[in-house]
């Protein structure tokens, strides 16, 4: 039985890539695309995928939040993270959120076709430079400032927070969220009083530094 997997990322051409290239193994199948978390919460349900392949920066849903969601509604599909950051702060997020993996963009795409299966078959992969990564902060783990920041949110404030990062208004806002402008206001003012500021400058700096967005 082939292993079926779901494509996110916002960018066509990866996507396009990702499915002519597993389109050649016989033991994979691509059941479908997303080009943000939001979307791919909704095909994670629908489509029943074993694998999402989960690109990390992506507007409307970073896929931090988008994993942590289908790991909790979809507990039979796994998510492989795949990004070209190599930052700590994408690794753990994405680990804490519940991913089986995590693969930088620019790994082979044998390593990719094997990381998709050891995680189709409930197992971890991480890549080498990740899992060095992961080894060495793990030993050398400590206090930092800063370190546990982001937990204070809920996830709805994170994704209101990753929303005004990106340029959109309340009213913006409230439409995507499906929510009434009041909610939105609320919640704006809840993130202001926890992460103490006023400015949206300062939300969107804490909102890259945390990689609910990027600057791309």
């Amino acid at each position: 039985m082939k292993i079926k997997v779901l494509i996110v990322d916002d960018h066509k051409i990866m996507r396009e890539g990702l499915k002519s290239l597993l389109d050649k193994e016989t033991d994979l199948e691509m059941v479908g695309e997303a080009d943000n978390g939001r979307t791919a919460i909704q095909y994670a349900r629908d489509l029943a995928p074993q694998v999402v392949l989960m690109d990390l920066s992506m507007p409307e849903m970073n896929g931090i939040d988008a994993t942590r969601r289908i790991v909790t509604e979809c507990p039979s599909t796994k998510v492989l993270a795949l990004s070209m950051h190599s930052d700590r702060r994408f690794v753990e997020g994405a680990l804490a959120a519940g991913a089986h993996g995590f693969l930088l963009k620019d790994c082979a795409f044998d390593e990719l076709v094997v990381a998709i299966r050891e995680v189709a078959g409930g197992r971890f992969y991480l890549s080498p430079r990740i899992a060095g990564l992961v080894v060495k902060d793990f030993l050398g783990r400590g206090e930092r400032p800063g370190q546990m920041a982001a937990v204070h949110l809920t996830p709805r404030e994170r994704e209101v927070l990753q929303l005004i990062a990106e340029g959109k208004n309340t009213k913006e806002i409230a439409f995507a969220l499906n929510v009434s402008v009041k909610t939105v206001e609320t919640q704006r003012m809840q993130v202001m009083r926890k992460l103490q500021t006023n400015s949206i400058a300062e939300l969107t700096k804490y909102a890259i530094r945390e990689g609910l967005t990027t600057m791309d």
